[in-house]
Order: C-alpha cells, then structure tokens, then sequence
C-alpha cells in the first residue's frame, strides 16, 4: 500500500507537469486568460461608454437652459472618451452654427458625416455652414451629397443652387434650379438666380420671365426690381426698365445702384437733364460710384456739345478722369482716355 500510494503521487505529479507543459493544453489556457483580459476590457469600454452618453445628456440639458459653453465643454469631453460619438460631434456642429464659430461647426458635422455617411441633416447642415463661410466649392458637395439622400428636399437644392452659381458652374446651377422649381414652382429666390443665369447667357427674355415670376411670389422686392429692370435695358425695353427704376428709388431713396441704372435709362430716352441727375444723386449717395462718374461725364459731355458750353465739357473730363481714378481697368478705358485726350485738346 504504501509503494502504491507513493506511486500514485508520483503519477499524479508527473501528470500535472504534462498538462502545464503540453502543448495542447497552453492554448487552452491562453485563450482563457485572453477571454477575461477581453472581458474586462468590454466592462471597461462600456463604463466610458456610459461616461460619454451621461456628459451628452448633461450637454443636451444645457444646451436647452442656453449654457452653450459649458454644453460644449461637455461635448467635447464626451468625444475624447469616445471619437466616434456621432450624436456628440452633431450637436456640436448645431451649437457652434448657432454662436457662429462657423470653422468649428464645420469641422463637427464633417466628423459626423464621416461616421455615418447616410445622415442628411449633418450633410444638409455643413453645406449651409460652408455657404456661410463662402466656402462655394465645399458648400457644393455636401449639399450635393444632401440631395442625393433626400431628392425631394428643398431647401437642399436651393443651397446647392445657390452654390453652384456662386463657383460659376452655371449649368449644374440651372439643373439644381429647376428642381427646385418642379418641387415648388415659388420660390423667389430661385425664380431669381434663373433670371441672373440667362442674363448672363445674354438670353433677356427668359430672364424677364424668370424676374418676373420671381416678383409675383415677392412683390416689391428691390433687388429683383432692380435685376428685371436691368434685363429689360439689355433687352431696349427702356420705358418699363425706368418705371421699376423709379418704383426703387421710391422704396429705397439711397439706393445708388438703382439711381445709376436710371441714369444710364434716361441717356437712352434722350433725356439728358434727368440722367444727369440720376448720376448725380448716384454720386451723393456712394462718391466711390466709378460707373455713375462715368456716365455723369457722358451726360455732361451731350450737354457740353449741344450747348457748345465749355464749362460743362470741362466738368465731363473731370468726371472721367475721376471714374478711371476709382477703376484703372475698367472696361473701355482705352476709349474713354481716347476721349479725355481728344476733348482736352479741344479745350486748350
């Protein structure tokens, strides 16, 4: 009994020493210990990951009291805990669009749209924040992005409109337009960037129709008054391009822009008197006005030859000299320096 029982000690040892030593059975045991290490690191990660949501809740809580920065604050801690917290990186592009840190908000609806490329709001939300910025070209392809996950939404496409004029790609502009017109065939602003890219396109009857569809949704607008007034000059229809141009200055009595656009209206209607002033008044509003200086040199000039009066033909060189003082390039500057030199001359 007692050889046996030694023995039996002796087996067992030796079996004990196998098993540690075996190579069949240290995976075994690796794999159990990598099991609790894995264990307790998904307890871990779920603890920050409660960490994370408890400082977005408080984020949320403050945001809703107006306690933007220390939401922000909150935000930001969250996001440490966890970088790919979409909610969080959302809510801080809306937050930082609202107090206008427009570089910030950008940058957190970017990461959000890099965590889940199907969210149409934080898309939606970067292109208006790009818009914002003037960031066309970036603007462009979140709103772009924007519509291709929500067709039907309208003030994507209006955004996306807008954005592509702005980068003069006109033609992805016109596209972008008229859908927005197929979703709502009133919308301003829109009728109006049609009416800016035909007359670009130099094609003035489709932008006095687009101009004006845009002036029946907002009546009165003038800045459209202004733009379909333009448009009917281009087109020789000058009696109703001075009728707007009148309304305007009637609304807005310093508006130079519109009083120098009616003084070129009156030059083309031969009334000489009335352009000059126009031009005047386009000057006693914005004494930087070069286009008004330049064609108060012309109406002065029409006067000065009519009446041979010497004094007045002075006045128009002074005033053209003027207009090339504030726009050494403008267009035509070659000729009018050929007339400044010309009259000059005639003067001495």
């Amino acid at each position: 009994m007692p050889a046996n029982g030694a023995g039996r000690v002796v087996l067992i040892q030796r079996r004990e020493t196998y098993m540690f030593n075996s190579t069949n059975v240290r995976p075994a045991i690796c794999v159990c210990l990598t099991g609790v290490i894995l264990l307790f690191l998904a307890g871990c990660a779920r603890e920050q990951q409660h960490q994370a949501v408890d400082l977005y809740v408080d984020a949320v809580m403050l945001r809703e009291l107006d306690e933007n920065e220390m939401a922000i604050e909150r935000l930001n801690s969250a996001v440490k805990i966890d970088n790919r917290f979409l909610f969080a990186y959302s809510l801080l592009g809306e937050i930082y669009q609202e107090t206008k840190d427009y570089e910030k908000s950008a940058a957190s609806y970017e990461k959000a749209t890099e965590l889940n490329p199907w969210s149409f709001k934080d898309y939606f939300n970067l292109g208006r924040v790009y818009q914002i910025m003037e960031k066309f070209a970036q603007a462009v392809k979140a709103y772009a992005k924007a519509c291709e996950l929500e067709p039907n939404h309208l003030e994507a496409h209006v955004g996306a409109a807008e954005s592509y004029y702005e980068i003069e790609d006109y033609n992805n502009a016109l596209a972008a337009a008229e859908r927005v017109e197929q979703i709502d065939p009133n919308v301003s602003e829109i009728q109006k960037l049609l009416g800016d890219i035909y007359e670009l396109q130099k094609d003035y009857d489709r932008a006095i129709a687009s101009y004006k569809r845009a002036l029946e949704v907002d009546s009165n607008n003038p800045d459209i008054m202004t733009s379909l007034a333009v448009a009917y000059l281009r087109a020789n229809y000058n009696e109703p391009a001075k009728e707007l141009l009148t309304s305007v200055t009637q609304i807005q009595p310093d508006n130079n822009v519109a009083y120098q656009y009616l003084g070129y209206c009156y030059l083309r209607l031969n009334d000489v008197d009335r352009a000059t002033e126009s031009y005047s008044r386009a000057i006693e509003i914005n004494d930087k006005d070069w286009e008004a200086c330049r064609g108060l040199g012309v109406a002065y000039m029409l006067r000065a030859l009519d009446d041979e009066d010497e004094t007045l033909k002075a006045k128009a060189i002074q005033q053209w000299r003027l207009s090339l003082d504030l726009k050494p390039n403008q267009p035509n500057r070659e000729r009018l320096l050929k007339y400044i030199e010309i009259y000059s001359k005639q003067n001495e």
